[in-house]
């Protein structure tokens, strides 16, 4: 069984270093290994990447567990080819956030790293994959063959309040390869985005579309940002040109 695995692997690396985002898939990897009486450190890498509620997450999953979360910051906009926006940003990105990780890792007594990478996950479509791989970092659960649905099961089972919550992809990826990502851009988006949280919705994104807002949705929810159209206008207007409305439904 996966399970079993998981646990073995746990057994024979029992310290570790794990780069924890507060998400469904790092999330369950950290109560695997501490349920399996493995010393697992997690570090949460604060960027200007990140939403605040990502971080939050992070401090109430290890608040639950009893565990200390180890809260790295990087300014990842000092980086030229990160802050460029090219096409592979996300390898230099996930080079950037692990070798900060690994160099705070090694200094406290840790030398193997891990991700919460799952079997779901196809290497060739993510670039940042590559650069864990390059730097040594495991991925137990796509080694042992979690997929994400399962590691939601095993995750609600455990009493995980992460078990549901929906994927997240970085604010970087709100803004089109090629356009300069700054600080201001982020910000925009990150409060563009809490302000539609708030109004009820869930699960969507709000892309830079030139100067304006492009927001990204379930199709569940057309009638409702209809109905909220100008409560989202007056409400994004500030730091936009312009709001739209992307009529496909909403992907990964």
């Amino acid at each position: 069984m996966k399970e079993d695995q998981l646990q073995s692997f746990f057994q024979e690396n029992p310290r570790a270093a794990l780069g924890f985002s507060g998400g469904v898939d790092s999330a369950y990897l950290l109560w695997a290994g501490i349920k399996a009486g493995a010393k697992i450190q997690p570090y949460f890498i604060k960027t200007a990447f990140q939403p605040a509620f990502e971080l939050k997450d992070a401090q109430k999953l290890t608040s639950q567990m009893g565990i200390r979360l180890t809260v790295l910051e990087l300014d990842i906009l000092k980086e030229n080819r990160i802050a460029g926006n090219p096409e592979n940003r996300c390898y230099y990105c996930k080079h950037a956030l692990f070798g900060r990780l690994k160099e705070q890792a090694v200094k406290d007594g840790y030398h193997l790293l891990l991700d919460g990478t799952n079997a779901s996950d196809e290497s060739a479509d993510r670039p940042g994959m590559r650069a864990a791989e390059e730097l040594n970092v495991r991925s137990p659960l796509r080694d042992c063959g979690f997929t994400k649905e399962e590691i939601r099961s095993y995750s609600q089972q455990a009493g995980l309040f992460t078990w549901n919550k929906p994927a997240y992809a970085c604010l970087a990826t709100r803004i089109p390869a090629g356009r300069e990502i700054t600080a201001v851009l982020l910000e925009n988006i990150e409060k563009s985005e809490m302000t539609l949280a708030e109004m009820g919705f869930s699960d969507f994104r709000v892309r830079l579309y030139g100067d304006a807002a492009r927001i990204q949705l379930p199709a569940a929810q057309m009638a409702m940002v209809v109905e909220k159209r100008k409560e989202i206008r007056e409400a994004l207007a500030c730091g936009f040109s312009g709001i739209f409305l992307d009529l496909q439904e909403r992907g990964n």
